[in-house]
């Protein structure tokens, strides 16, 4: 071997050895640097906007207007100012209802699993459905032509400032002449609160509602019966426990009962069809002498009169 490649020999080892040494003797020189992920950027959904849409296939009527009725996330009362274009909407589909007794408009409020329903009713969207209809009924549509509905619906989106645009769908539909089902479910409902009134019960001295899932099937039935049966109203009775006096407690019997009231009409129930009254302590349907039965006696019930 000549002198030079000995010569280049040797300064190739010398870098090698000269590299390794480096890297042993150096914590960070030759650690690779671990890559950073980047954070994942969600783009917001889109806020959802269904129109007011109304079409009979079977007929002529033929809605369409960008706005529609409006509620807040868990809200059951819609919001104003309500668009011109869905007044004029209602106006039109009131002139076409009038015009065949037998066309129904069904009403299918939407509502979202993370909202809280603070209703009187199964779900939200029979609430708000139930709020839509009293709007409908407030342009002169007669109620007998209308029903109501509820619906999940998870893909709704509200605006950044928590506003459901149109959670409810329409549908347009026409009755049988002859049907009498409508007015056989409409018995059965009767039936059903004569023999089971809606009871509900309150703590001593306060005057609460917190609703069962089986009470609030019983308010949308009795809802529904109100609205089809004309002259139809109920009587919310105010009881109480033998606590304190008489006179006292038929003055809290009678405060309960309006407190029901009360709640019923900020659920679209219409106050004129809903009477009050109080019967006190004088009529328990459980033994007083215990807390058990006295807190069976603190109780409103609801029947139809």
């Amino acid at each position: 071997m000549s002198k030079k490649a000995v010569y280049l020999l040797g300064i190739l080892l010398t870098i090698i050895l000269g590299t390794i040494l480096y890297c042993k003797l150096c914590n960070t020189c030759c650690v690779t640097e671990e890559a950073v992920p980047k954070p994942v950027v969600v783009a917001p959904k889109e806020t959802t906007k269904n129109p007011f849409l109304l079409k009979d296939f079977n007929g002529s009527l033929d809605l369409n207007a960008s706005d529609n009725l409006n509620f807040n996330v868990s809200g059951i009362t819609i919001l104003k100012p309500i668009s011109k274009g869905v007044t004029d909407g209602v106006d039109s589909l009131k002139v076409y209802l009038d015009g065949d007794p037998l066309k129904i408009i069904g009403i299918t409020g939407l509502y979202t699993s993370d909202e809280i329903n603070n209703s009187a009713f199964p779900n939200l969207g029979l609430a708000r459905a139930n709020a839509v209809k009293n709007y409908f009924v407030s342009k002169g549509i007669s109620s007998w032509q209308i029903d109501t509905f509820g619906a999940l619906d998870n893909d709704m989106v509200p605006d950044q400032t928590g506003v459901l645009y149109g959670p409810e769908q329409y549908m347009v539909s026409t009755r049988e002449v002859d049907d009498k089902s409508h007015l056989e479910a409409l018995e059965l409902i009767h039936v059903e609160i004569s023999e089971h009134p809606l009871v509900m019960n309150f703590d001593t001295a306060k005057a609460t509602i917190d609703l069962s899932g089986e009470q609030r099937e019983k308010v949308a039935k009795i809802s529904r019966y109100l609205d089809k049966v004309e002259g139809a109203s109920i009587t919310i009775v105010g009881h109480t426990d033998n606590t304190g006096n008489a006179e006292a407690n038929l003055v809290l019997g009678q405060e309960r009962a309006d407190f029901a009231k009360s709640y019923f009409i900020r659920n679209h129930i219409p106050e004129g069809k809903i009477i009050t009254v109080s019967k006190g302590q004088t009529e328990p349907i459980a033994n007083n002498a215990t807390e058990e039965g006295r807190a069976n006696n603190r109780r409103i019930t609801v029947i139809f009169k």
